[in-house]
Parts: C-alpha cells; structure tokens; sequence
C-alpha cells in the first residue's frame, strides 16, 4: 500500500495570503492538520523557510520547528515530518536535541526531515554565512553524522571540519526506535543520496517527475550496495504539488485564492491543476519510477478545507 503525505498551509508558499489576522492563519494550519488527522493521510508536513516564494516578501511565513512541536500536541495520530530542515540554521546537536524532544511530544510520530539547505537570500537575511556549495555539503554530511549519533549514543564525540562536539547529553533521546525516522532530502549524489544509504530512513527525490525519480533512486542503490544497506527498507518519497479540481471547476478561478496574489501561468507551471484522474496518473506514473511514498502540496487548502478531502480521494485509489 503507497502511504500519503500532505503540507499544511504555512505561509511559505503565499497560501496564507487573504487572511488577515495571524492567529487566524495560524489556526488554518492547524485546522488542515487536524483534518488530515481525522482522515487516512500517514503525514502531514512543513517546510523549513523563513521567507517567502516564488520572492520573499512580508507575509507570513510560520518557524518549522516551532509549528512542528506545536502541531505534534493538536494531532494524535499522522506522523508530523519536515521537508526538509536546513542543516545551516540550527548547529547539527542543538538539531538532535530538538527532534528528539519532539518525538517525545509526539509520541514517536516525528518524521525528522534534514538537507543542505539552498535558499541563499534567506541564509543572509538572517545573518548566516553563505558557504560555497562543498563547505554546504561537507558540513551537511557532518551534521547527519552528529545527529544520529546522539540519537543512538551515550557520550557521544565527534571532531570534523565544521563541528565537533564532546558528550553532549541528550535525554531523552526519543520514543521512536531505534531512533526518530530521519528523512533525507535532495538528489545530490555523491553525498546526499550516499548518506541515505548510510544513515537514511527515507529519500526525498525527484519532485515528481518519473524520470528524475528513476535517475535518483539507481545511484541510491548503488550506494546502498556499496555499503552494505538494504536498498528496499528505505522509504522513497517524492512530492507532487496538485489542485483538484471538481468537474466543471474553471481553472483560473478555482485557484484565485490559492494563488496568493502569484499569475496563474507562473502558479500553473508548478502544479498539476487536474481532477481526480489526471493527478492519479501523475501519482502512478511517480510509483511506476521507483517511489512508494507520495507528498502532495495542495494550495489553497488554509481557505478551502474541502481540497484536503479531494486530494485524500485520490490517495485512496491506491490504499
């Protein structure tokens, strides 16, 4: 069975744009939680940005972590992931004492999401230093390092290039065993999908498309090959930005609102706009390269909760 995952509305993709109060749009992301909850969706998501796309601007966008924890208290049941958190905000073991604390709080339902981290304006905004891409990637491949072995360890050491740290205590170290799943985001791959077949529970690759999808996951299995790994017990996800329409929906103006202010054709060009069969075949055609875990975005979902049903009717088809 292909598990299913959706974004709760958070502001980074413009879809808290319209309404106006911030506990109002606050509670819009929680109410899309809880439905998902109530539903047969296995997760729900966020991202790990601090400004807004497609260009930052001064509407809302909501902390990761913080909605994270927060939402692990509103829900009982969907495992709560990010998609994925940016190794260059937070020190790797202030990371692993964050996650583990949340597993907590949750029960065991975190979905650790990790990567290197690419959005360049929001790194300065904040006034951390923009590396070149191999110091990035050197330091990510560090971090994951580090983050586990605090999930799994007891004075736990480590002295890299970019970190070190000397018997930090982590207690607890989380719920779920024999440590929080940790999801990997990127397709680089000569690090990124290389640590996944060290240390990944899941893969995050391809955006959806099949063939990028079949690309990602081949070098993935040679990697787990190289080192040993069980190719098939890592979870291979790829995320899929749809808007179901209902028959009859005129496109431009069932998306108004989830457009946030963005032109339709800029809006159109990353997402499938369809109904139920088109995104399904979409949905197959991303099962048929080598995923078996689909996240789909649904703008539009913090005004309209019934998107969370239409888009919960598709995952359906392949429960």
């Amino acid at each position: 069975m292909t598990r299913f995952g959706i974004f709760v509305p958070q502001g980074w993709r413009m879809d808290l744009v319209g309404i106006g109060d911030p506990v109002e749009q606050w509670e819009a992301m929680t109410a899309v939680a809880k439905a998902a909850d109530a539903g047969s969706w296995d997760s729900i998501w966020l991202y790990d940005h601090f400004h807004t796309v497609p260009r930052p601007s001064t509407e809302t966008t909501f902390e990761c972590w913080t909605a994270t924890a927060a939402l692990a208290r509103d829900t009982r049941r969907v495992n709560i992931g990010q998609m994925v958190g940016c190794n260059g905000y937070r020190n790797p073991a202030l990371y692993a004492k964050i996650s583990s604390t949340v597993d907590v709080a949750s029960n065991g339902r975190l979905y650790a999401g990790i990567g290197a981290g690419w959005y360049e304006h929001e790194w300065k905004a904040y006034g951390y230093e923009w590396p070149e891409l191999k110091d990035r990637m050197g330091a990510f491949r560090e971090a994951v390092e580090i983050v586990v072995g605090m999930w799994t360890q007891d004075e736990y050491q480590f002295s890299g290039k970019y970190y070190s740290v000397d018997k930090p205590i982590n207690e607890p170290k989380g719920v779920r065993q024999p440590h929080p799943s940790l999801w990997i985001g990127g397709g680089g791959e000569k690090v990124t999908l290389k640590l996944v077949a060290q240390y990944g529970n899941a893969a995050n690759v391809g955006g959806g498309d099949p063939a990028t999808i079949t690309d990602k996951l081949a070098i993935l299995k040679q990697h787990c090959q190289t080192v040993g790994r069980n190719y098939d017990e890592i979870i291979k996800s790829t995320n899929l930005n749809v808007f179901p329409l209902d028959a009859g929906d005129d496109p431009k103006a069932a998306t108004e609102k989830a457009r946030g202010g963005i032109d339709f054709d800029e809006f159109a060009a990353n997402t499938v706009i369809a109904g139920e069969d088109e995104i399904a075949s979409r949905v197959d055609a991303a099962l048929s390269a080598g995923a078996d875990y689909i996240i789909f975005y649904v703008p539009g979902v913090a005004h309209d909760l019934d998107l969370v049903a239409r888009a919960e009717a598709v995952a359906r088809r392949f429960g």
